[in-house]
């Protein structure tokens, strides 16, 4: 059986050297977790320097997971530098936004969560709010406040019907964590969003080409502060590419989803 799990890429952060610490990356525990518990073997992928390693490691994948991280640079759509921007390294962008060209091209099945979502979204021609509480005054707040005695914010969540959040999160009462003041202002075409808070604000994108399974959330389902529902997206995830490889492959039988954290 496990030969038939797919084999799921997942980015990793990256930062550069400074006077106190060598350069290092990382991955978040959730992601790989929670796709090892839904039934895929994944893959940490660094940021190559040469395209052909890149390629090669692609033509290995089934799926790829796009993590969250600091905030795009927006120069590099084409918009000015906003003063509450914080950048995520160059190394990093740089090789994302390769990545998810060459995903798009090979139509390789795609999850992206946070800036991961957002980069999907205007890598296929879509733009973002560079700052919510400027952009959508009216907005609810999307950030906790660094002085706040509680580091977790929560906020409703609206699906769409016939959507495949419809399909994880079904009718219930839904509330999400919330860590962005950056969001997604114009859906790219090709896509529609799938979910969003009560605000307005988009919380999720998915793909509407048929073939094509890409679609991202701006909340995170693999962090601690994620409920059990929440977990469901990546368990889905895993399903339709076994769909579409008409492979029969089950999730780990020993693992409570309701238990994960």
């Amino acid at each position: 059986m496990g030969s038939n799990k797919p084999l799921i890429g997942i980015n990793a952060e990256y930062f550069s050297n400074t006077k106190k610490n060598a350069a290092y990356s990382y991955v978040p525990t959730g992601y790989y977790d929670s796709l090892m518990k839904a039934g895929a073997t994944p893959i940490i992928l660094p940021p190559y320097y040469e395209q052909e390693d890149m390629e090669r490691v692609l033509d290995l994948l089934d799926g790829v997971v796009m993590i969250g991280g600091a905030d795009l640079d927006p120069q590099r759509d084409g918009f000015m530098l906003h003063p509450c921007i914080r950048r995520m390294e160059d190394r990093r962008e740089t090789f994302d936004r390769q990545l998810i060209c060459e995903i798009a091209k090979r139509r390789i099945p795609f999850f992206g969560v946070g800036a991961g979502m957002q980069l999907l979204n205007v890598s296929q021609g879509g733009t973002l709010f560079l700052h919510i509480p400027e952009d959508l005054p009216t907005a609810l707040p999307h950030l906790p406040h660094r002085n706040s005695s509680d580091p977790i914010l929560r906020h409703a969540l609206e699906v769409s019907h016939g959507s495949l959040m419809e399909k994880v999160y079904g009718e219930n009462e839904i509330r999400v964590n919330s860590m962005h003041h950056m969001a997604v202002d114009d859906v790219a075409l090709g896509f529609m969003r799938t979910a969003w808070c009560p605000d307005g604000v988009t919380e999720a994108i998915e793909s509407i080409q048929e073939d094509w399974l890409a679609f991202g959330t701006q909340f995170h389902p693999e962090s601690p502060s994620a409920t059990a529902m929440d977990v469901r997206l990546f368990f889905e995830f895993v399903q339709e590419i076994n769909e579409r490889k008409g492979v029969l492959v089950t999730a780990d039988s020993d693992m409570n989803i309701f238990g994960l954290w």
